[in-house]
């Protein structure tokens, strides 16, 4: 049976997770501006907006208005 897919802001979250667990993006450290994000990741507006969304759910980072978003320690309780 074939796994369901992804919406993009999923895929792009894990994407970011990913880097934030394995250390290339440390605690304290900026995410790319939006414009830039959809430059990197070749993504729309939206769903870089929706990403930075999920990943503030997850716990795993921090947004400060006029200032951007930050990685934030992971919860220790987090999956692997």
């Amino acid at each position: 049976m074939s796994a369901l897919p992804q919406y993009e802001y999923v895929k792009l979250a894990d994407r970011i997770e990913a880097d934030i667990r394995s250390g290339k993006l440390p605690d304290g450290a900026a995410l790319p501006g939006e414009r830039a994000m959809t430059d990197i990741y070749r993504v729309s507006i939206g769903t870089v907006r929706r990403a930075v969304r999920e990943l503030r759910d997850r716990g795993l980072v921090a947004t400060l208005p006029a200032k951007g978003t930050f990685v934030t320690a992971p919860p220790a309780d987090a999956r692997p």
